[in-house]
């Protein structure tokens, strides 16, 4: 094993993401849902009251193991990015009316699950990437946001001073762990979010975190909130700023334009305007950057169970020969172009539903390397 916990800043970093495991996503774990009508954490708490602490607890102690750990290790893998909830600290949010009669729907015991996360890492040479994926009044309305369809983070003071809250806390809490690499102050904030209020979270959160954790041991990491990197040039620099990583996610499933792509349109955008634009990130931005979030995913069908169609893609009309040389071929397109950034995390290491949004699916199906390191 070639990692350790020396050096970390500016690292180069090829890894996945732990999905699904403390933050719900019911594409991700239907088993989970299963008999229920909830689509989100938020819903499934408050749908099952109190009956939920048994059941997620259950989900968070056999979904991702210790032994899932020792397996990415074993590959060369050295990285895993975890989303958490704003909950994670327990049962001091504030209220939003999705909770109806629960003042605090969501399950307390999280926090044990990710110190054990530290010490499975630490123990096998990982380094960790904390992501804060769902904030209070969820920043998307996404499902994985924590509560589908409702998008208010930004307009309620309360949110975003929790939001920087918790991640102080995660600072003060890790900040001395060797496995902790950075921070991540909000996934994937939506696109109508004011910009100017976008980046004054990100510079409070910066120095939140900052607190305790020294820029040579601690990334501090931001999205680029799905607009251009452009929007940001110029933005968190040194040497006011240090060590400040840029999060940019790259899916060809969501977009009609891509839904209705053929395999080779999916590696040509990928080896062409992709790389084109890290090419652009790196020299006009000249920022550390990760692909916080790709995968193999082409079927839209399968990610979000309430997308409308048609549900059309690339592989639809293909024999397992020809699948099989297109997920390679795709893969092969997106590594190449973002071993170019500072790092990478694969969405996700495990589903229950669909190996090219598995990691350990697409190695095990020779989609994507089975080593990840210089050995």
């Amino acid at each position: 094993m070639t990692n350790s916990f020396s050096d970390k800043k500016g690292k180069k970093l090829r890894g996945v993401n732990l999905g699904g495991w403390l933050v719900l996503e019911k594409w991700m774990t239907p088993s989970v849902f299963e008999g229920l009508n909830a689509t989100d954490e938020t819903t499934y708490c408050v749908e099952l009251g109190g009956a939920a602490e048994t059941r997620l607890k259950h989900h968070w102690q056999t979904f991702i193991t210790r032994d899932d750990f020792a397996w990415l290790a074993s590959i060369g893998i050295n990285a895993v990015r975890i989303p958490i909830g704003h909950w994670i600290f327990g049962a001091n949010y504030p209220y939003h009316r999705t909770y109806g009669e629960y003042q605090h729907p969501f399950v307390v015991g999280g926090i044990e699950i990710l110190d054990l996360a530290f010490q499975w890492a630490e123990e096998l040479g990982l380094l960790i990437l904390l992501d804060l994926h769902a904030a209070p009044g969820c920043q998307n309305g996404f499902d994985n946001g924590g509560i589908k369809d409702v998008c208010e983070w930004h307009t309620d003071e309360s949110y975003l001073n929790h939001s920087l809250w918790v991640l102080e806390q995660l600072a003060e809490r890790y900040h001395g762990r060797p496995a902790l690499h950075g921070i991540e102050v909000l996934n994937e904030p939506r696109w109508d979010v004011d910009t100017d209020l976008l980046k004054k979270y990100n510079i409070d959160g910066y120095h939140r975190i900052r607190k305790y954790c020294q820029p040579e041991d601690v990334a501090v990491v931001f999205h680029d909130g799905f607009r251009s990197y452009q929007e940001y040039l110029g933005f968190m620099k040194e040497p006011e700023f240090d060590n400040v990583v840029f999060d940019i996610h790259r899916y060809q499933c969501f977009a009609r334009e891509d839904i209705d792509a053929d395999i080779y349109q999916h590696v040509t955008k990928t080896v062409v305007e992709w790389k084109q634009e890290a090419d652009a990130i790196i020299q006009e931005m000249n920022q550390w950057t990760y692909v916080g979030e790709w995968s193999l995913g082409l079927d839209l069908k399968v990610v979000s169970l309430w997308a409308e169609g048609p549900y059309n893609h690339a592989l639809e009309h293909m024999d397992k020969f020809q699948m099989d040389v297109a997920y390679r071929a795709y893969a092969s397109a997106q590594l190449a172009t973002y071993e170019k950034y500072l790092g990478w995390f694969f969405w996700s290491y495990k589903t229950e539903t669909t190996p090219a949004w598995c990691f350990r699916d697409c190695v095990n199906n020779g989609w994507l390397p089975d080593r990840f390191d210089f050995e």
